[in-house]
């Protein structure tokens, strides 16, 4: 998916919340965006807006002398929704249907995410979970019930810390042993890394890989091998939030798509409305032979 000239004052806008959140000293703040606005104006806007985003998180780091801005965030929506985790354990199981109320629950986690929003209250939260329990679902998760079944490997693609909490709710509705969970490779804004997964308990029922990257979404071309060789054994990907769909909704693969529409860029490209529940298939599969990957392109 190609950036949009909406999203440029979004990654602007993102630039400006993540100096405020840390209190960085008004030179560095002022260093900091001019930085950006100077990228900004000569960016390839063909390319995902993760890729943006990345660079800009690359300086944040880099100026703020702190290797992982977002971690005290993480640790405080990790502890809420760990803190959540029985009641909503309990929800799915007395629910009448708790494949679909497990994956609401998972869209519900969606909302912790501090690149669409730049700041998130408890309360929002709370009001995720509601809405997320009674909105329509765009999507049939019997679709993917059946998809997850017939896979021999599945590699679900994590988003943010705090968010994986929920996803553990969709993970036991699916054949564990048959699932391998990826976080990030490195810290960008708040999506969850392995010190994340691990604060959640998700080592505790499948494996997790980190993808080698610090790209907030899946860019194939800066993953790491291993990361690639679990993308092209995986007969199902199921991706997690908007930064997974811009970077992969045109590879050739099954993939199921899993957000919350949280920006009108991200609603217009799926054709649905701001704040609605998708579950979306990919309609571009893989032909026969054909690696998204480029690992069989590569030199042994």
């Amino acid at each position: 998916m190609k950036t949009y000239l909406e999203c440029v004052p979004c990654l602007l806008r993102q630039t400006v919340a993540a100096c405020r959140m840390l209190a960085a000293p008004e030179a560095v703040q002022d260093r900091l965006v001019r930085n950006v606005l100077t990228e900004l104006a000569s960016a390839d806007l063909s390319q995902p807006p993760p890729v943006l985003a990345q660079g800009i998180h690359r300086q944040i780091r880099e100026l703020s002398l702190q290797k992982d801005p977002y971690r005290w965030v993480k640790k405080h929506f990790t502890d809420l929704a760990v803190g959540l985790l029985d009641e909503l354990t309990q929800t799915v199981e007395d629910s009448p249907n708790p494949p679909e109320t497990a994956l609401r629950l998972a869209i519900a986690g969606n909302v912790i995410d501090l690149g669409v929003t730049g700041t998130l209250s408890e309360a929002e939260v709370f009001a995720a979970i509601e809405h997320a329990l009674a909105a329509p679902l765009q999507g049939d998760p019997d679709e993917l019930l059946l998809a997850a079944e017939a896979a021999r490997k599945i590699l679900y693609l994590a988003d943010n810390a705090g968010e994986i909490v929920f996803d553990r709710l969709l993970l036991q509705q699916l054949p564990l042993e048959r699932v391998t969970l990826a976080v990030k490779g490195a810290p960008v804004i708040n999506d969850a890394v392995r010190e994340d997964a691990v604060a959640a308990g998700i080592d505790a029922l499948v494996e997790v890989i980190d993808n080698g990257a610090d790209v907030p979404g899946t860019l194939l071309a800066e993953c790491s091998e291993n990361f690639l060789r679990h993308f092209a054994e995986a007969d199902l990907v199921i991706a997690k939030g908007q930064g997974n769909y811009e970077t992969l909704n045109d590879v050739p693969k099954d993939i199921f798509f899993i957000l919350k529409a949280k920006c009108p860029v991200i609603a217009r490209d799926l054709g649905c409305n701001v704040g609605d529940l998708i579950l979306r298939r990919s309609t571009h599969q893989a032909k026969r032979g054909q690696d998204p990957t480029g690992l069989s392109d590569r030199t042994p």
